[in-house]
């Protein structure tokens, strides 16, 4: 009998009515399933390429609680494109047997929705798949902002700045 990987699940979403920006990950490590909380590793950089994005250099130093509202207050959201998967450990390529969450019916909810941003390549490659080519929508690679993509956090917060224009307000913008 061979011993299977304990079987992992995604958090819910965070958004509102007026999310611009839906950011993806591919399914919470061991730090932030631990933590309940999204990006939870101390050495994500996550909040930090976040807080670039929404003009706010201190979310990373904010209480959890305080950096979620501070995202939904910028027409921030997060979600994960994973709902739950067999997984030793954190890495994206031990996730094994995968059940995708509803991205889709997520996306329809939005009627703000202008970009869906996927935080590195195993949220971008299964995400992809998991919602097409919804109209009206722009669809952003990310580098991964975890521990394990070794680039240097200058490179990924100059990717990352780009999704600043999604977050800009346009009078009377809503996606058909």
């Amino acid at each position: 009998m061979t011993d299977l990987p304990p079987r992992k699940a995604s958090f819910p979403p965070v958004v509102s009515a007026d999310t611009r920006l839906l950011l993806l990950g591919s399914l919470p490590g061991e730090a932030s399933l631990r933590a309940a909380r999204y990006y939870a590793h101390p050495q994500n950089q996550f909040w930090r390429l976040t807080g670039a994005v929404i003009g706010d250099e201190g979310l990373a130093l904010l209480d959890y609680p305080a950096r979620l509202d501070r995202l939904r207050a910028a027409g921030v959201g997060l979600w994960d494109v994973v709902a739950d998967a067999l997984r030793d450990g954190s890495l994206d390529g031990a996730i094994r047997d995968h059940r995708p969450n509803d991205l889709a019916a997520l996306v329809a909810t939005l009627p703000a929705l202008r970009a869906i941003g996927f935080n590195g390549g195993t949220a971008a490659r299964l995400g992809r798949r998991m919602i097409g080519a919804p109209a009206g929508l722009a669809l952003v690679d990310l580098p991964s902002s975890s521990p394990a993509f070794t680039r240097p956090i200058a490179e990924k917060r100059e990717k990352w700045l780009h999704l600043r224009e999604f977050l800009d307000p346009i009078a009377g913008f809503r996606r058909d």
